[in-house]
């Protein structure tokens, strides 16, 4: 199959629990598509160059880099954007521990830390606070300073951690 500029293909996508079919040029990356034809805009392109972390998503649950990676490379692929994460009305507990803490300022970074760091602590709830700032390090922001950043995310963690403590020994106690 050659690949030349007008050449689409039809690809399908699990983004944000919705399957998609998109017909797009082989050469788009998945934050182009994500931005421009399904009307994600959540997935900010910042440096283009995968540096910034702008454009993070969960690709299978994982960090990726949106601006890196061809659309077609997500084919049967589940992706989850910022806008994943809560409702209309309301923020998940990690958006509302970035509120808490003031942990953005422009908002631009904003999207890309939130995924990154929802990817991270579903891989390690139990994470360190050194772990935790070695991770959002992979990230650019030119606002806080990071540090409010690392503690939206260490609270965030040790009141996931906390609640399931809770749920598991409800259970225990019912049981």
């Amino acid at each position: 199959m050659t690949d030349s500029p007008d050449h689409a293909q039809l690809i399908t996508l699990d983004v944000n629990g919705e399957t998609r079919e998109v017909l797009t040029e082989s050469r788009r990356t998945l934050a182009d598509v994500l931005r421009h034809d399904l009307d994600l805009t959540g997935t900010h392109v910042g440096c283009e160059h995968g540096i910034c972390g702008a454009c993070t998503v969960l690709v299978d649950g994982a960090p990726a880099r949106a601006c890196l990676m061809f659309a077609a490379q997500a084919e049967g692929s589940t992706v989850h954007t910022v806008e994943s994460l809560a409702g209309i009305d309301e923020l998940n507990d990690l958006q509302q521990a970035f509120t808490d803490h003031h942990a953005l300022q422009c908002g631009f970074c904003t999207p890309g830390f939130l995924m990154l760091a929802e990817g991270f602590l579903a891989e390690r709830p139990d994470a360190s606070r050194e772990e935790i700032r070695e991770t959002v390090a992979s990230n650019l922001c030119r606002c806080t300073g990071y540090q409010t950043i690392v503690d939206a995310v260490e609270d965030c963690a040790t009141r996931r951690r906390a609640a399931l403590r809770a749920r598991l020994d409800g259970d225990t106690a019912v049981a």
